[in-house]
This record gives C-alpha cells, structure tokens and sequence, in this order.
C-alpha cells in the first residue's frame, strides 16, 4: 500500500504532500492550481527583478560614460574652470549612480514583500530614475503631480513598484512618436485611500477591449518591442491581481486618439487613518 501511495504523490511538489494529507487533498486539483498561481508568481517576481537589473545597467553605463568623459576633461585642461566643471558634473553622474543603486538594493533586498506602511512618492521617484534613460531614448516628457504629505498606504513596495513600472513601460509602447506622461499622487476626496494616475497621451485602446484588458494573455500588441518588453498580455493581468491582494482597486480610462489612464487606489496605513 506504502509504494502504491507513492507512486500516486511521487508527480507532485513537495509542498503538497504532507502526513497530515489524506488521498482526496493531494490530488485535489485546487491545489495543484494554487501552487501553480503561487509559483507564477515568484517567476513573474524573479523576471521583474531581471527586467529591472538590465533596466538599470544601462543607465548605469550611462553614467560611467560621463564620468570617464568629464575626467578626461579635466585631465586634458589644466585651467580653473574647466576643472571645477568636470569635477561638477563627475560628482553629478556619482550621485545618479548612487541612486540607481540604491533603487535596485531596495527592490532586490530592502523592500520586504510583506504588507507594511509603504510612502509611494519614494516609489514613483525611485522608477523613473531607472526608466530615465529609456524614456528620454523615446522622446517620452515625464509630468508629475505629486500632492505633498500624501500618507503612507497599506503595501508591499515590491510589488508596487512592478505595477508602476508596467504602467509607465505601456504607456512609452503606446507613443512610439513620443508624447508625455502625466503621474499624479494624492489622497482621494473621502480620505480613504491614495490615488495614484499613470495618464499617457498615446494611441488610446479601443472600446471593444477595454472589458478585456485584465484579463490574462490578452493583448492588443503584436509582441515585444524592440526592448524586448510586452506583448505577452500578462502584464496588465498581473497588475490587477497585485492592486485586488492589497484590498484596492485599479481602473481604466480610455479614448482612442487621445491617450489612456490607470488609477489606482490602495487603502490608507491604519497610522494614517489614526493621524487623520
């Protein structure tokens, strides 16, 4: 009997055999579903953390550039103010490159994947220091509307974060001439939760879609661009699944021809409501 049962349990994780499972629970397919979704989700994590390490080597590159270029300058020009220049815009680029450390360190480590009172005006500043480059490469202007003393939200940065990053990477796809993207911050008018807008001016979504465009592996894109982002139709499904398990909400809104907008809202840190 003890080989029989072996042979039945041997295909599946470890994870979901245990002594305590009785036959019915560990072929019961609601648990292989939920190990499956729970897997998906550290592989979309660990592609996440992929994108954003290539993300920020380019940018990171960048600013070597300039600082061997300025060190040059100063070495080659023995005045005064070529050299306060150089040693200006070398101590610039060290300071870019700080940060974009930083950013990197906090999503791969810092940050805790846990619920915790989370300041989302550091996140939105720590993604576009590294989509700086890429934005610029696209002729895209970043606007920010940031309410001051937002308070914090009920998150895990992590995944905040991937979110916003999305949100921005599909709005650059959806203006391949450039075009602008507005993000806005501030606490909504019942003072329940913070708001959060990525609004691009792109090409817009058309009418029929929008009832789908959360819906997994659906996409209105041809495939990856030539960054190699998007196009999978898992994206925007993944977004939602992150903003529903924090107890908020994501919407879309949508005209073709004028550009498209997600608002997000996330519930307030009990702190906050305390303080409020």
């Amino acid at each position: 009997m003890q080989s029989q049962h072996s042979s039945n349990t041997s295909h599946l994780p470890s994870s979901l055999v245990t002594p305590q499972a009785t036959a019915a629970e560990v072929v019961d397919p609601q648990h292989q579903i939920q190990y499956l979704k729970n897997e998906l989700k550290k592989a979309q994590a660990l592609a996440a953390l992929g994108e954003l390490t290539s993300t920020a080597t380019h940018e990171f590159n960048n600013v070597l550039m300039t600082i061997i270029n300025y060190a040059r300058l100063g070495i080659r020009n023995r005045d005064d103010a070529s050299r306060d220049k150089a040693l200006s815009k070398i101590l610039e680029a060290s300071e870019r490159a700080a940060k974009i450390t930083a950013t990197i360190l906090a999503q791969a480590k810092n940050r805790s994947e846990s619920m915790e009172p989370t300041d989302l005006a550091s996140i939105v500043s720590d993604s576009l220091v590294l989509l700086e480059r890429e934005m610029r490469k696209y002729r895209i202007a970043i606007e920010t509307q940031l309410a001051p003393d937002v308070p914090k939200v009920v998150a895990s940065g992590n995944q905040i974060q991937r979110v916003l990053l999305n949100l921005l990477i599909n709005g650059r796809q959806s203006m391949p001439e450039g075009g602008t993207i507005l993000i806005r911050l501030n606490t909504s008018s019942d003072g329940k939760f913070v708001e959060l807008v990525i609004r691009d001016s792109g090409s817009g979504i058309p009418r029929e879609a929008l009832p789908h465009i959360f819906d997994a592996f659906y996409t209105t894109k041809d495939g990856p661009d030539e960054s190699g982002k998007g196009g999978t139709g898992l994206g925007l499904a993944a977004c939602k699944e992150i903003i529903d398990s924090h107890q908020g909400r994501i919407r879309v809104e949508s005209t073709l021809g004028r550009g498209t907008a997600f608002i997000i809202r996330l519930p307030l840190s009990n702190d906050a409501k305390a303080a409020g």
